[in-house]
This record gives structure tokens, C-alpha cells and sequence, in this order.
């Protein structure tokens, strides 16, 4: 019974914030769920912000909740070949943001800085465009992309190679998505701008109540106790290892 109270739970909680992305889009990325019928696995476009060596660019990846959501942190994967100390070679993302809370003074990592049932999608992804172009270099994921792009920045963008590489990854995953018909923001402007959600169609419509057990619900608590999470709209920092 317990196992299907979390289950109901971190439903409940990825369908009010699926819901409300889909309603009030964030500048930045957007997201999709994989498969309809599972709200557990959702596919994000991430935007290189403009003026950055990620310009340009759209970088997908994958995102994979726990059963017990937003008690344990998500996963993410980039689908996109990232060059970043901060992503793994495998595509894994490294960010102390998803790291558990629990407590391991040798990471380096303030238990402030990890996981906690407050954050949500939002300050997840906000945080990850924040790491792209502020790259963690005391405990990378990739080695040999943290010297490089130490080297850059220390060189003051005179050594190119990171840039070079970067750019040129950014060029390739627009050329993508322009191929899945995803218009990539190139200004400031465009960037910024809230995109009009289309309305749904009865396609890709994905009713909510779907993803509800209604025997559950008879038996479940009254959500007013407030023992149901709540999405919080604060971005509450944006720590990396």
C-alpha cells in the first residue's frame, strides 16, 4: 500500500507540472513526454542561450523520475553529443542539484546544494542552462573537456579549441532540429518570449486524469493535511559537481 501511495503521488506531482509547463512555458526548453501513457520519462529541447558558445544550438535529452518523486531527484541523459565537464561521455549529466541529499563531505557539495523535495522541473532545467555556460571545473565529469575549457577561459577565448569544439556541436544540433521542425531561437528576443501553446489536438492531447487510479483515490488522505507536494516556482541555486 505504501509503494502505491508514492506511485500515486509522484503521478500527481508530474502531472501539475507537466500541466503547468504546457500552459506557461519557460523560456529556454521545452518538453514532451516520451510515451503518452508514462509520465515517469520525459524528452526536454534545451536552447544554447544567445550570446554564448551554445548559441543556436537545441540539445536534447531525457529525463527519468523515481517512483517516489520529488522525494529523489530525477535523471538526466543528453541525446545530443555534449562536449561539457559537466556531462558524462555517455551523456549523463552531472549536477549537484539531482545528487541525493544525503551527507558526503567529500564531494565538496553543501547539503543545501542537492536534491530536495522543493525543487521541480523548472529550477532542474533553469539550472542546467545556468551550467552550460558556467561549466563546475573542481570535480568534472569529463576530465579532458574541464582542461579545455580552463584553457579557454583563462586564454581569454584566445585558444579556440573549446570554442571550436562547442560551436560546431551547437551548429549540428540545430541543423537537427530544424530537420524535426523545431525553430531554434537565434535572439535575445526570441529567447525570451513565452511560445503560444498551440491547442492540443486529439492526437497529442494527454488527459491527466489518465494517469489517476481511482481506486486509489478513495482510499487516499485528504491532500488539504498537506501532505502533497506542491510545485515551488523559487529557483533555489544552482550548485554542480
Amino acid at each position: 500500500m505504501a509503494a502505491t501511495r508514492t506511485n500515486c503521488s509522484a503521478l500527481r506531482a508530474l502531472a501539475v507540472e507537466y500541466k503547468s509547463l504546457q500552459e506557461e512555458p519557460v523560456e529556454g526548453f521545452c518538453v514532451k513526454l516520451v510515451n503518452e501513457d508514462n509520465l515517469f520519462e520525459w524528452e526536454v529541447a534545451i536552447f544554447g542561450p544567445p550570446d554564448t558558445l551554445y548559441m543556436g544550438g537545441c540539445f536534447k535529452a531525457r529525463m527519468k523520475f523515481p517512483q517516489d518523486y520529488p522525494y529523489s531527484p530525477p535523471t538526466i541523459r543528453f541525446l545530443t553529443k555534449v562536449w561539457h565537464p559537466n556531462v558524462y561521455e555517455n551523456g549523463d549529466l552531472c549536477i549537484s542539484i539531482l545528487h541525493p541529499p544525503v551527507d558526503d563531505p567529500q564531494s565538496g557539495e553543501l547539503p543545501c546544494e542537492r536534491w530536495n523535495p522543493t525543487q521541480n522541473v523548472r529550477t532542474i532545467l533553469l539550472s542546467v542552462i545556468s551550467l552550460l555556460n558556467e561549466p563546475n571545473t573542481f570535480s568534472p565529469a569529463n576530465v579532458d573537456a574541464s582542461v579545455m575549457y580552463r584553457r579557454w577561459r583563462d586564454s581569454r577565448g584566445r585558444d579556440k579549441e573549446y570554442e571550436n569544439i562547442i560551436r560546431k556541436q551547437a551548429m549540428a544540433a540545430r541543423a537537427e532540429a530544424e530537420r524535426d521542425g523545431i525553430q531554434v531561437p537565434l535572439t535575445l528576443e526570441d529567447y525570451c518570449i513565452k511560445t503560444q501553446v498551440k491547442p492540443n489536438t486529439s492526437d497529442s492531447q494527454v488527459e491527466m486524469t489518465d494517469f489517476y487510479d481511482d481506486d486509489y483515490d478513495e482510499e487516499y488522505d485528504d491532500p488539504s493535511d498537506g501532505s502533497d507536494y506542491e510545485e515551488d516556482e523559487n529557483d533555489s541555486g544552482n550548485g554542480e559537481s
